[in-house]
């Protein structure tokens, strides 16, 4: 029922009250709330008060119409309340006619906070992770070399070890961490503060530039609505309390990057390479701008460092080996392990759900968890 249309019935029941030297009171909408107010509560109706349940008020010319909003299983024990509440208010002075009516009509729900404006432009600010222990960078030189399956299977190896963990995924431009987690088509919720909440997948807290876009849309943004965009995902949403938060980065040394190492509470960073030197030239100058950035550099991981025939156990060395390893000794940081190159990885990251879940007791997983393990005991001893 919509309380505005009984205004026509009331008007014109009587004429308005005059005093004695002729003037019409005056009583306003405000005095007769303040009349509903003074009201005790109903305690048939579960305690309700009048005055907290006013969703209509209309004071117009000494004629009072007013809408109490009632739940359908207190409408009957309402009803003398009522009763009594209209001829108490026709007989108040200032009013000559009084109609008080229950209504299931309530006020509108505020709508809910609007998303961040992703890309927009970065602030001067550092960015506060409060509850988050260590965050940690996974880099590289260059695409392509499973940097950011290493990000998902670590963040799982660390999982699995018990500890909360949570992956902001800063590639704006080729975000994998959706696909990854098989989740591209989820959407962040929004908390009453209007942050997003980061998804939850495989126990792991997820946010990505992924997750904020239609799957096969370019972003087409400059160097400074990159960096306002990945300030944003740290700031603009609610981690919570987490153990560790590793950043999956862009490949390369740019505007993604200096954001971070310039603002970010950065406990270190991790450089994930392949073994061949084309690659290895590319992570040198990523843990050169590290250091340039004041960044404890927590050591090399070699990624598909091999191959290993499933069937006679055979190894094959196709983008070399151990390069990653020599590097990391004349960088003077520490080599923290490899990752063979592997068909189930391929298979278990396309299907989203890192081989770390999907198969933890295997040989891959394994191989992660050791990193996982190297890689916060170079963290404990920077920190």
């Amino acid at each position: 029922m919509n309380w505005k249309s009984l205004l026509p019935r009331i008007s014109g029941q009587s004429n308005p009250v005059s005093t004695p030297d002729g003037a019409t009171p005056v009583l306003t909408s405000e005095a007769v709330r303040q009349l509903l107010a003074a009201f005790p509560p109903v305690p048939e109706a579960g305690g309700w008060r009048a005055a907290e349940h006013i969703v209509g008020l209309d004071v117009t010319n000494g004629r009072a119409l007013v809408a109490l909003s009632a739940s359908p299983k207190h409408a009957q024990a309402l009803e003398p309340f009522r009763a009594a509440v209209e001829a108490q208010l026709a007989a108040e002075p200032g009013l000559s006619a009084a109609q008080v009516i229950l209504t299931g009509e309530k006020p509108a729900d505020a709508p809910p906070p609007n998303p961040p404006r992703i890309g927009q432009h970065p602030t001067g600010e550092k960015i506060d992770l409060a509850g988050v222990g260590s965050v940690i960078a996974i880099a590289s030189g260059k695409g392509g070399v499973g940097k950011s399956t290493t990000t998902a299977n670590l963040a799982m190896a660390l999982a699995n070890s018990g500890l909360s963990v949570g992956i902001l995924d800063a590639d704006i431009y080729g975000p994998s961490i959706p696909t990854l987690f098989g989740c591209v088509d989820a959407k962040p919720e929004m908390s009453p503060e209007g942050k997003l909440l980061p998804l939850e997948r495989l126990g792991i807290k997820l946010i990505s530039i992924g997750f904020l876009l239609p799957p096969d849309t370019a972003v087409i943004w400059r160097g400074p609505m990159v960096s306002g965009a990945i300030e944003q995902l740290f700031r603009d949403v609610d981690w919570g309390t987490l153990d560790v938060l590793l950043i999956d980065l862009p490949p390369g040394t740019g505007d993604a990057q200096l954001t971070i190492s310039q603002k970010a509470p950065l406990s270190g960073a991790v450089i994930v390479s392949t073994p061949q030197d084309l690659a290895l030239i590319d992570a040198k100058r990523a843990l050169s701008m590290f250091r340039k950035m004041e960044v404890p550099v927590l050591g090399i991981i070699e990624n598909m460092s091999y191959y290993e025939c499933p069937n006679c156990g055979h190894r094959e060395h196709i983008f070399a080996h151990g390069g990653a390893q020599i590097a990391a000794k004349d960088l003077d940081t520490a080599f923290l392990g490899a990752v063979p190159l592997s068909l189930d990885i391929r298979e278990a990251s396309d299907n989203g759900k890192p081989i770390t879940a999907a198969q933890p007791e295997g040989p891959q997983a394994k191989a992660y968890a050791a990193i996982a393990g190297a890689m916060l005991k170079a963290v404990s001893a920077v920190e």
